[in-house]
């Protein structure tokens, strides 16, 4: 999996993109403020639908644009485009797929398995179980195909108990049945979770040992509710309590993937550097897993590589990244923080940003070479 073409329009700060990336490394530098991030900004909407700068996407648009257009093709036969626009004076995201009107992003993301890390990729660590089960639901998502399915009917019958719950009057037929579906597609998805992370544990701890030696760490999945007890019997037995809460409180969307150090959350326990590894470790193992099972290749985004890793570590990830034969899109101030960390036959395609006389970030190609 790879982008050959990115076209944007009415993007932050940057000019006009029209951009022919390589199908291996990319290398993006240039000054704070240029626009470096932004190019790795519209790569994550044109797989996600959303940013991971901004919680509207509208806040993306560039100053005085009245939208914003995303295109991007991907490597195939036949070739894959993918398109996003949204219009800063409300409307619906328009999502385009090979030409297809889409409905749902989640064709986006099937079509355009996105790895991103940078500076608050820590959250992963420091951040509220939901993070984290959003990492774990991402590696099922594209490896199990009745994932999304499953899914949807548990978030369904969670709605419907949780509405239930919350009317003054409780009604003891309505809430078996639902509790009835809601058990069902509970055991569903635990089982398709706990699968994957059977899955993924040996291959995030081979990776992990190649960044940095933390044996004490270990990654444990707990379902969300108690692994002694039944779900339908908590359910019922706990009516009274949710109602007075008005929602549930066991189930599937409790669900954690703790990471441990010694029995202490690692984040407690980790430096910035070592979080970062462990973070990138996960990452790099997810997308692994993914190729191992799927033979398809994640696209990674990589925000200020050299931050917080020493030259030791970033020469041993870019390793990783090497041996993965993904197409990767890395952003740095420093160019020459970045130019020894490859083998001689990695193809590297060069890229600066910069300041044009408008104020707007510019992409200029630089030669490729293959040292």
């Amino acid at each position: 999996m790879s982008i050959d073409r990115l076209t944007f329009q009415g993007l932050r700060n940057l000019q006009a993109v029209d951009l022919k990336p390589g199908p291996r490394i990319n290398l993006l530098t240039g000054a704070n403020g240029s626009g470096k991030t932004s190019v790795l900004e519209g790569i994550h909407v044109l797989g996600m639908g959303r940013s991971f700068r901004a919680r509207q996407l509208r806040h993306a648009i560039a100053h005085g644009a009245d939208a914003m257009t995303l295109h991007g093709r991907l490597v195939g036969e036949p070739a894959v485009t993918i398109g996003v626009r949204r219009h800063r004076e409300g409307g619906e995201l328009e999502l385009r797929l090979s030409g297809e009107r889409l409905d749902r992003v989640s064709r986006l993301v099937e079509s355009l398995p996105l790895q991103l890390i940078n500076p608050d990729a820590f959250r992963l660590l420091e951040g509220p179980p939901a993070g984290r089960r959003e990492f774990l639901d991402w590696g099922v998502f594209h490896v199990k195909h009745d994932f999304l399915d499953t899914w949807r009917r548990f978030r369904r019958a969670l709605k419907h108990r949780n509405a239930l719950l919350r009317h003054g009057r409780i009604s003891d037929a309505s809430l078996d049945a639902w509790e009835q579906e809601l058990v069902h597609w509970s055991e569903q998805l635990d089982e398709m979770r706990r699968d994957w992370v059977e899955m993924f544990l040996p291959v995030f701890e081979d990776t992990l040992r190649e960044l940095i030696s933390l044996p004490g760490l270990a990654l444990r999945y707990t379902r969300g509710w108690d692994s002694k007890r039944g779900l339908s019997d908590i359910l019922r037995q706990a009516r009274d309590t949710d109602h007075q809460m008005g929602f549930t409180q066991q189930g599937p969307q409790r669900a954690e993937l703790g990471i441990r150090l010694d029995k202490r959350p690692a984040a407690e326990v980790l430096s910035r550097g070592q979080q970062k590894l462990v973070v990138s470790a996960l990452k790099l193992a997810q997308g692994r897993l993914l190729e191992q099972l799927t033979g398809r290749t994640c696209i990674y985004l990589i925000d200020d590589l050299p931050a917080e890793l020493d030259s030791g570590h970033r020469r041993v990830f870019c390793k990783w990244l090497e041996r993965m034969q993904c197409q990767v899109f890395i952003t740095s101030v420093d160019p020459e923080a970045l130019m020894d960390l490859w083998e001689a036959d990695t193809h590297l395609a060069m890229f600066h940003v910069e300041h044009s006389e408008s104020g707007q970030g510019q992409l200029l190609p630089m030669d490729r070479q293959t040292s």
